[in-house]
């Protein structure tokens, strides 16, 4: 596999990886119709498991079928597939030499209120099924955010010595300042990302983040030093800029379903601002396939610019 100059200026950037975690990085970087540009478009499964099967997946059938998803990401050329245990091991021997994959080894349920996630895969079983890494969602603010914090450290050591990635979900939940609109505040979402950086996160995924500023003592910060944060472009910006200055990739979540206007201008917008990429799910399978396979068409023309 010949890298091209871009791939080879990211690898740059992780400096005390071992030759296998590069080499797994880049076959994620070089795979799929973004292969080489240093941008990425993953498709994440796991919203069966977090919202519950027909919130996910009855507005398109097909989408019950784990192989529907494989096929999708395989056919749309796709960076990753990303799902946890048991989807991936029901097409592992059918596609998983045709696409890389990431083994999700946390997630909730939406029977639960607490915020918090369950193990529900292991760094063995991703090296089992041939992953490229590993996906683990913290949720930074939470109660139970510092025992995340932990096991995550211990994860992303087992995955380091196993030759695997880690992609951390850095999602803010919960504590005194975050409602709803916290979540996805400017100021909390540039803190979610670095946190997970200083984490040892190779790639990171936050929210788009909108203009909102939450915490008080930041907000202060952000007024006096006149940090540009009026439009989505300069938001993303300031994200990658929190990401250790752009040293490590930041992907942008694709969220609830939208109309396909909207959902380009946010894309144009993050790849403006020097996003590395998208995961995008919901927006994805809950769309018949043909009209999913365009979609993704134009997101990836988004990004290759």
């Amino acid at each position: 596999m010949k890298l091209t100059p871009e791939v080879k200026r990211i690898l740059d950037n992780y400096e005390t990886d071992s030759a296998a975690t590069k080499a797994n990085l880049a076959r994620l970087l070089m795979h799929g119709k973004l292969g080489g540009t240093g941008k990425l478009l993953i498709l994440p499964v796991d919203q069966g498991m977090e919202h519950g099967p027909a919130r996910s997946f009855a507005a398109n059938p097909a989408a019950y079928d784990p192989h529907y998803h494989y096929k999708m990401a395989i056919d749309a050329g796709l960076s990753a597939y990303a799902a946890p245990l048991g989807a991936l091991e029901c097409g592992a021997v059918s596609y998983g030499n045709q696409i890389p994959t990431i083994l999700k080894l946390n997630n909730a349920n939406s029977l639960s209120d607490i915020k918090n996630q369950a193990i529900t895969g292991s760094v063995q079983e991703a090296a089992r099924l041939g992953c490229v890494g590993i996906g683990y969602t913290i949720y930074p603010g939470s109660d139970y955010c510092y025992e995340q914090m932990d096991f995550l450290q211990e994860l992303i050591r087992e995955a380091k010595a196993a030759g695997l990635i880690s992609v951390v979900w850095s999602y803010p939940r919960g504590g005194p300042f975050l409602d709803k609109a916290g979540e996805t505040a400017v100021d909390i979402c540039a803190y979610a990302a670095h946190i997970a950086a200083q984490m040892g996160a190779h790639i990171i995924k936050v929210k788009p983040p909108s203009d909102h500023l939450c915490l008080p003592a930041a907000k202060k910060v952000y007024e006096d030093q006149k940090i540009d944060i009026s439009t989505l472009a300069k938001r993303a910006e300031h994200i990658m800029q929190s990401s250790f200055a752009g040293r490590r990739l930041v992907l942008f979540s694709g969220g609830e379903q939208t109309n396909d206007e909207t959902l380009y201008n946010t894309f144009q917008s993050l790849k403006d601002g020097g996003a590395t990429g998208a995961i995008i799910g919901r927006n994805t399978f809950q769309r018949k396939r043909e009209d999913a396979l365009a979609m993704l068409e134009k997101i990836i023309n988004i990004f290759k610019g």
